[in-house]
């Protein structure tokens, strides 16, 4: 389908969508890449194309957003700098990737393993307070976050932010971090699709992603800074469960 023939009222639910996604996106940390980009692919946008597209639309409502959570003080900069530089050199492996092999394997496997973490995520938000430790484990998550996210057209929040809320650093903090943190994720990936695919992986087909999702993107800050640890935790688990078991029925129907 060519989107660069759409009227503007055939951009007004990509706007709406691109909306919801980073209210969610940004109040939860995950969910518009991975949202944007089975809306891409379910129209007939090759996987490659679509990551792109959406890395794209991401490198705009990643610095809004990034910016929001600076301002509303939800980012812990040493995580951001151990996040940082992992995360784009697993980004631009992963973009490299993408272009050149069908990563669609391991998919299923990925999909399933975020859908456990999702249940455990939301059973610790309903039935146990969240328990504050300092995670060890960041730059090699960071890595595998940054890979997945641009061979799989999205994956760093679910992977990043549920690990890091696994184990045990604070909700608003992982959220805002993870999310500013994205903008140079996105940056990184969106270049090198750049350099692989050329200027003709884009097109005005993410004009609304990018209208809806820029307008939301303050807040969706908001919302992380206003919301208490335990149903922050509750509502990750639940949307990552639903998105990982959504997406595992795409990929094995």
């Amino acid at each position: 389908m060519d989107f660069t023939s759409f009227a503007l009222i055939d951009l007004l639910p990509f706007v709406a969508i691109g909306f919801i996604a980073q209210i969610v996106d940004g109040a939860l940390g995950m969910a518009f890449g991975v949202i944007s980009n089975t809306l891409l692919i379910s129209l007939g946008v090759p996987p490659a194309v679509a990551s792109a597209r959406v890395h794209t639309v991401e490198t705009f409502t990643t610095a809004v957003s990034g910016i929001s959570h600076v301002l509303h003080k939800n980012v812990d900069w040493a995580l951001f700098g151990r996040l940082a530089i992992p995360g784009m050199i697993g980004g631009a492996l992963g973009a490299y990737v993408l272009t050149g092999i069908d990563a669609s394997v391991a998919k299923p496997f990925v999909l399933a393993y975020l859908a456990l973490i999702g249940v455990y995520l939301l059973w610790r938000g309903l039935k146990q307070a969240p328990e504050r430790r300092k995670p060890r484990v960041i730059a090699p998550l960071g890595f595998v976050g940054g890979f997945l996210d641009a061979a799989g057209g999205g994956g760093w929040g679910p992977i990043v932010t549920s690990n890091l809320l696994i184990q045990g650093a604070e909700p608003r903090k992982v959220i805002g971090t993870v999310n500013t943190t994205e903008f140079f994720l996105t940056m990184t990936i969106s270049a090198t699709f750049i350099a692989t695919l050329g200027l003709k992986a884009f097109s005005l087909a993410t004009a609304g992603l990018l209208i809806g999702g820029m307008a939301a993107a303050p807040f969706g800050a908001l919302a992380a800074k206003r919301i208490s640890p335990r149903p922050l935790l509750t509502l990750v688990g639940l949307v990552l469960t639903l998105t990982s078991l959504y997406g595992l029925y795409k990929a094995i129907a």
